[in-house]
């Protein structure tokens, strides 16, 4: 799956758009069309998420290789947010786009076999095998170590599918634990490095199917990390809204000028309201969205080079 990945990425760009949609800057005629129909409900909010992520898939379907939906975002929401996250799953995967699945799920045993099962595999219903919200790769947290990520290592070589292990990540106090020395390394160093062990476990040439998150915001850090992994797709949140930018980003990439996926979120699917493209309007916040991954894949130019 990482291989495929990449392989999208550098047809289109190393581009992944966070759909992370919030109530807070949805467009105001979006809302009053789903308020009007359902109501100041959780089944209103719902629709009104759903007609926008419709909205920004379409404008960008065919710039990027992956979209990747924040699970909470749509949990907040109840069983109709849920729906919801389960049918854009499936509408960006009709529209050719790869699914990474933000859910950061970390536990052991049947539980970690259940989140597996419910994210990237399939459930067994009597006789029947199911795909539940069937996304294509998914991020985990490592803290509960091995016991927590084996069951989806498992479930992700059994269904040519992949999963992104939080090494190192872009918010401000990650460094409390992460950069934690330990055996005179920091934290994060040695979860890369076992990251490099469970990629050989799950298999993938010339990427192993097991990345690496890794934030935008700790270039030296990243740097490091790509020594550790220089098989490994890094999926790099941080990007814009966080501070990232383009020239950034260039440790992160490998020999071959490959082996990232930069998300960006607000900064493309709330991109209508950003003074830079204010002239757009929120009538039209989706082509401000395509205006965004184009500003976005010229400056990841700058990495690449």
């Amino acid at each position: 799956m990482m291989n495929r990945l990449m392989e999208e990425a550098k047809k289109k760009a190393p581009i992944v758009v966070g759909l992370d949609p919030n109530l807070s800057f949805l467009p105001s005629q979006i809302l009053a069309r789903a308020f009007s129909e359902l109501g100041e409900t959780l089944e209103g909010a719902a629709r009104a998420i759903e007609d926008f992520n419709h909205a920004i898939i379409d404008a960008v379907y065919d710039l990027v290789p992956a979209v990747k939906p924040q699970i909470a975002m749509y949990e907040q929401y109840g069983i109709p947010g849920l729906m919801v996250y389960q049918r854009t799953v499936q509408y960006a995967k009709e529209k050719g786009l790869i699914v990474i699945g933000d859910i950061k799920r970390g536990d052991i045993g049947s539980t970690s076999e259940a989140y597996a099962n419910a994210h990237i595999g399939k459930v067994s219903v009597g006789n029947q095998r199911i795909s539940v919200f069937d996304e294509d790769i998914a991020t985990v947290n490592p803290y509960l170590g091995t016991d927590g990520i084996r069951p989806f290592l498992k479930t992700a070589k059994e269904e040519g599918r992949g999963i992104f292990v939080l090494v190192k990540t872009s918010n401000p106090s990650s460094g409390e634990f992460q950069d934690r020395l330990i055996d005179h390394k920091p934290l994060y160093e040695l979860v890369a490095e076992k990251t490099a062990e469970w990629g050989e476990e799950a298999g993938g040439k010339p990427y192993a199917n097991v990345g690496a998150v890794v934030g935008a915001t700790y270039p030296e850090v990243g740097k490091r990390i790509r020594e550790l992994l220089p098989n490994t797709v890094l999926l790099i949140p941080g990007y814009g809204a966080q501070g990232g930018t383009g020239k950034d980003l260039k440790p992160y990439f490998d020999k071959d000028g490959s082996g990232v996926i930069v998300n960006s979120s607000r900064g493309i699917i709330a991109a209508f309201r950003n003074e830079r493209y204010q002239s757009y309007g929120k009538t039209r916040f989706a082509e401000a969205a395509r205006a965004a991954v184009l500003d976005m894949k010229e400056d990841l130019k700058e990495a690449r080079a």
